[in-house]
């Protein structure tokens, strides 16, 4: 109720800046608005601009969770970063259109991404789910002893042994010890969460064994949140980093990244700033997620 009220109440929006992020989350706005927000996002998913700008505007896109934003989510899965292609995948999803099942399914079958397929494999899902649609029939696999020849879904397999070790406030500034036990308790509930919803990733050690997977600890670190003015905005920004260590403790990689909320001016209140840090939080978490799990996926030394 609190998160529904501040939205409507402050009209925010998200803004992702940084490496990566992931899609998939609704804010209601007013009709106007919205509608003048998604032309202006649309225009910004033009090649011409950055990967950088695509990827903030696509996932603002897919935040929105509106019908109109169903034709640029669309554009997008032809977009040439696959990251702007996985968030776009994902976004539509969660919007549920079956109208966006064509391009979908292509994506799912034909793109030249992994982590594309997937997440347009996971969308085709949701969206039939949401419209009481039957999915298409898996492959037949025939001349298989126990399996005849009827259509037949495979598991997928897990590839990837992960655990959230730690999640901790290492930000400068002024937030108390209650304050910072709830920014890593947010880091920590937002990527396990995400983690449990990825069918490749797997955190339970008996599947680990079964495969012959090595684990990787993650451990999340906020380095930095602050909120600033910018224009006509209040902005808070959330910088993260993830640091990837083996089951004997050696360190072996890092990731960073972030994501701002910004809130206009004139309708900022401070009594809703935590809220906000909690949004800027999950979805800082949510966008290096999706390069979490493309980065420990690649061969050791690539």
């Amino acid at each position: 109720m609190a998160r529904s009220f501040v939205r409507r109440a402050m009209g925010v929006t998200l803004i992702a800046t940084l490496i990566t992020v992931a899609g998939g989350i609704r804010a209601p706005r007013a009709a106007a608005d919205e509608a003048s927000r998604i032309a202006e996002l649309s225009a910004t998913m033009d090649e011409r601009n950055s990967e950088r700008s695509r990827i903030a505007a696509v996932t603002a896109l897919a935040r929105l969770g509106a019908k109109p934003t169903l034709k640029p989510l669309v554009a997008a899965l032809a977009d040439k970063s696959a990251t702007v292609r996985a968030i776009a995948a994902a976004g539509l999803g969660k919007l549920g259109h079956r109208a966006s099942l064509p391009a979908l399914r292509n994506a799912a079958a034909s793109d030249r991404d992994e982590l594309v397929r997937k997440r347009a494999t996971e969308a085709v899902t949701q969206v039939c789910e949401l419209n009481g649609i039957a999915p298409a029939a898996a492959p037949t696999v025939a001349g298989k002893a126990g399996f005849g020849t009827s259509p037949r879904a495979v598991a997928p397999r897990p590839e990837i042994y992960m655990l959230v070790k730690s999640a901790r406030d290492d930000s400068p500034g002024h937030h108390d010890k209650k304050a910072r036990a709830f920014h890593a308790d947010v880091m920590r509930a937002t990527m396990t969460t995400e983690a449990a919803g990825t069918s490749t990733l797997t955190s339970v050690a008996v599947d680990a064994r079964k495969f012959g997977l090595g684990l990787r600890n993650v451990d999340v670190s906020l380095v930095s949140l602050e909120t600033r003015q910018s224009g006509g905005y209040v902005e808070i920004e959330a910088q993260l980093r993830l640091a990837i260590s083996d089951d004997r403790g050696k360190m072996l990689s890092f990731l960073s990244g972030g994501a701002k909320v910004q809130v206009p001016r004139r309708t900022y209140d401070a009594r809703y700033l935590p809220q906000l840090r909690k949004e800027a939080l999950e979805n800082a978490v949510r966008g290096l997620f999706v390069n979490l799990v493309d980065h420990l996926r690649r061969p050791a030394g690539s």
